[in-house]
Parts: structure tokens; sequence; C-alpha cells
């Protein structure tokens, strides 16, 4: 058998071998660079490849504004120079101020919440003092002691 020269284990270290790539798949919808007192979102040009400006005309309607591909250069991508703006899969990027974007949002939780107080209303109505019903919303989670914690 012909003798090897090896290094001994303890001349090898591992903060010389170059550190491990992790592999993480590319996001299908990429990220724009953030814009201070704007958000950002994805609004559907298209539909099954069918054009959908109606769409397009609400979320215009709601404040949202078209991004150009020239204000994000590094969401340049092929087929974007025709309307210059970033579009990917029928999928457009849009902006709007966040004070827009809070605002929007207050409005639809107040929707929201208006809905849940109906709710709750027409459910009390049917209240018996017999048999009361209870409209507690809250929830909780909790860890016991038996099968199944880790323990």
């Amino acid at each position: 058998m012909a003798e090897q020269s090896r290094m001994a284990r303890e001349l090898e270290s591992r903060e010389k071998r170059p550190a491990r790539m992790v592999y993480t798949p590319p996001s299908t919808l990429p990220d724009p660079t953030p814009e201070p007192g704007y958000g950002f979102r994805w609004v559907a040009t298209h539909i099954l490849g069918q054009a959908d400006p109606s769409n397009v005309s609400r979320k215009m309607r709601d404040g949202w504004v078209p991004v150009k591909a020239v204000d994000h250069p590094e969401l340049m991508l092929f087929g974007n120079s025709a309307s210059g703006n970033v579009e990917i899969g029928g999928l457009m990027l849009c902006k709007a101020p966040t004070e827009v974007i809070e605002s929007r949002n207050e409005y639809y939780a107040a929707q929201a919440q208006g809905q849940m107080d109906s709710v709750d209303n027409h459910f009390m109505r049917n209240n018996d003092p017999r048999m009361p019903l209870f409209s507690d919303r809250k929830t909780s989670t909790s860890r016991g002691t038996g099968f199944g914690n880790g323990t």
C-alpha cells in the first residue's frame, strides 16, 4: 500500500475554509428600493392573459401611481421599455404616500369594526336571561403539562 502524506487534524481549521453558501430561491416579485414616505404594491394589469383596465383604474383612483423603470433601475427587465413602468407577469409596481395608505387602512378597519358590531348586536338580540349568551372575543394559547409539550 502506498503511503499518503496527510496533514495532522489539529493543523486543519475551519476558519481557513470559505464560508458555506446557503441557497435561497429568488422571489418572483422583487422588492423595490424603499423610498421614505411611500409604500409599494403590485397591481394586476392582466388576469389569465386578459387585460384588466378596470382594476388598474380603480387603484389609480385610490391614489396608487405606477413606478417608472428609470426610477428603479434594479427592477429594469426586458419588456418594461414599452410602457416605461415596472411590470412583471401581468403585475405593475405602484406607489402611494404612506399617509394615503394609513388613511385607507383606517377606513377599512372602521368598516370591519362596524360589521363586527352589527353581527354582535344581532347575536345578542337573541339573549335570554335563562340561558345567557357570551360574546367574549378573547383568544389565548397556552401549553399544558401533559403529552406533547416537550418535557
